[in-house]
């Protein structure tokens, strides 16, 4: 492996220390007050948080998937909207819509619950495409049209949706353009025995849980995602961050004959960028200046499963998109 680059200039907004910011502790000790355990998805939301990229969760309902989301909201200093997405959900119920003023003959713009820094998109494959269409200029664009007037959204502006797995009734599969939107896909599981014994006991009861304390601004982050663009990336693991993403597209040229066939699609360069954003936000997060393979490897499966599409053939074998991230991992030489 090569020898780790020397630390960012002291210019960096923030020094190296662990937690890479002085509001990252904190901010996980909010989160942990509220949410039990699920330490991989509060990881995966601070990834999000560090380098702006929206984030899909994905499991079952009555998981916390919601509530973590708007823990996260709660202990910024942003702006926060949650829409709860369903069938007859309508675009202007997302972005907005003009009203007339017929006593003035002039029309008003009344922006939606999209104008705000985080979005709580609840059970986003519950709605029609049209909405789905309007949330991806959003996503995408940071800005979204109304009357035929472009809007620009605040920023920072962060879509945390959650969503429930193909099989429950009601969904719908979101438009691949849209599932690559997503940086990070977190997929959230039951709670172990104990995590579940301690939901019990803190849950449990009438009265409302504990208020989420304020513990970052919005500022804050502008100037520990500024961090972020300033830890260092080695050429050669840049290089390992391309073999890997072009593995997934052409696996016989990576020496994986045994994927031909069992990829129907592979990641866009789009996975490239986010494979390299979150490595160093995970390198920020454990207070170092540069990244190392390690960091690669952490961040890969979130990036990547929602990228790498199996085909029938794979599904058939058991080859989920997170078995086949796992062979890339684990066959493509690491610097």
């Amino acid at each position: 492996m090569t020898q780790a680059p020397p630390p960012v200039t002291p210019s960096t907004p923030y020094p190296v220390q662990r937690g890479g910011a002085p509001w990252v502790p904190a901010l996980e000790t909010a989160l942990a007050e509220v949410i039990i355990g699920q330490r991989e998805l509060v990881h995966g939301l601070l990834i999000g948080l560090l380098t702006g990229g929206h984030v899909l969760l994905e499991g079952v309902p009555g998981l916390a998937k919601s509530l973590a989301v708007s823990t996260l909201a709660k202990a910024t200093h942003g702006s926060f909207a949650r829409l709860q997405f369903t069938p007859d959900l309508l675009p202007s119920d997302l972005v907005g819509t003009e009203i007339y003023n017929a006593k003035e003959s002039t029309f008003t713009t009344r922006k939606g619950p999209i104008f705000a820094n985080f979005v709580l998109a609840d059970e986003v494959n519950r709605a029609p495409a049209k909405v789905q269409s309007a949330l991806l200029e959003a996503m995408q664009e940071h800005q979204v049209s109304i009357g035929g007037v472009t809007f620009k959204l605040p920023e920072p502006f962060l879509v945390l949706a959650t969503q429930n797995p193909l099989e429950q009734e009601g969904t719908y599969a979101l438009p691949e353009a849209q599932v690559d939107r997503f940086a990070l896909k977190l997929v959230v599981d039951y709670p172990s025995k104990e995590e579940e014994l301690l939901v019990l006991h803190r849950m449990a009861r009438t009265s409302p849980p504990l208020d989420v304390r304020q513990v970052v601004s919005l500022e804050e982050i502008q100037r520990a995602r500024s961090a972020v663009d300033q830890v260092t990336l080695d050429p050669k693991l840049a290089e390992y961050i391309v073999a890997l993403v072009q593995a997934t597209r052409q696996p016989a040229a990576a020496g994986l004959k045994d994927l031909v066939g069992r990829v129907q699609y592979g990641a866009s360069p789009r996975a490239t960028i986010w494979l390299a954003l979150a490595a160093r936000a995970n390198a920020f997060l454990e207070g170092r200046a540069f990244a190392t393979p390690a960091d690669i490897k952490r961040v890969a499966p979130p990036v990547l499963r929602h990228r790498v599409i199996p085909t029938y053939e794979a599904d058939a074998e058991g080859l989920s998109s997170d078995k086949l991230v796992a062979r890339l991992l684990e066959t493509i030489p690491v610097p």
